[in-house]
């Protein structure tokens, strides 16, 4: 029987883009099914494959996507927030591969749920760019979205801190003036395709609270001031306005831990 971290590593060392949304997807199958085994003392990858095709550039190379009214600038966007749900997938897997020893079952059920989450969010955003004329790769895509997780490998209390309750919660900030933006011109397909992504994310970062709060409370930690402490030594941006408080209040993420904190 393989265990948990060789599964996890054979998912984050698969390149092609829906090779390894499959394998995400078959890790989740055969972990429901008691087919792997919850040992993880196999190393995670430093850097996990992508295609070799995938054009990848610094954030400050990236070329600008303008509002996303035309149907350029929507594929544009299109195309980064499929390169984002990607990389989440490596980060769902990373996670549970890296950690999930340290954890109950339960953690990994949680963030093997996710990772197949992010694996069918990426398939959602493909299929609608090769409708609209393009593909996954067809486009540069941004370099840094794994410097997360090489900020954190070396501590699981980091990694939900960053990950989860920074990254996936700004989604929630962002996400529904982005579907505002499909639906004032008329692409209803996008709009509900990112509509799904939205709900799916406010459970993330819920798992990704609950996590941190069980993990803070067994260690006697407080984990709001702990919360503060990992973001100020380990994210290099800074949290800013405007946030989605009833969402972030609904994942459990609540302002006395990004409030005090926020530029």
């Amino acid at each position: 029987m393989p265990t948990l971290g060789e599964a996890a590593r054979a998912v984050l060392l698969t390149a092609d883009p829906h090779d390894k949304r499959r394998a995400a997807r078959g890790l989740a199958r055969a972990w429901r099914r008691g087919e792997i085994e919850h040992r993880c003392d196999t190393a995670m990858p430093d850097q996990p494959a992508w295609p070799a095709e995938l054009e990848l550039r610094a954030p400050n190379q990236m070329p600008k996507r303008g509002k996303g009214g035309s149907e350029r600038g929507r594929i544009a966007l299109l195309h980064a927030l499929a390169h984002i749900e990607f990389v989440a997938i490596d980060l769902a897997v990373d996670l549970v591969g890296r950690f999930g020893g340290e954890f109950p079952r339960a953690f990994v059920d949680d963030w093997i749920g996710v990772a197949a989450d992010e694996a069918m969010h990426f398939a959602l955003l493909d299929r609608r760019l090769r409708q609209l004329g393009s593909h996954y790769g067809a486009l540069p895509a941004h370099a840094g979205l794994w410097e997360a997780a090489q900020a954190t490998a070396d501590d699981a209390l980091a990694r939900l801190a960053i990950v989860p309750m920074v990254l996936e919660a700004r989604g929630l900030d962002v996400t529904p003036a982005t579907v505002d933006r499909f639906r004032s011109v008329g692409d209803e397909a996008s709009a509900k395709i990112l509509s799904r992504i939205y709900k799916d994310e406010i459970r993330h970062v819920s798992a990704g609270t609950v996590w941190f709060r069980q993990k803070c409370d067994e260690m006697g930690f407080n984990a709001v001031e702990t919360w503060h402490s990992l973001v100020k030594s380990r994210f290099r941006g800074s949290l800013k306005p405007p946030f989605n408080d009833s969402a972030r209040e609904r994942a459990g993420l609540t302002q006395e831990f990004y409030a005090v904190i926020a530029s």
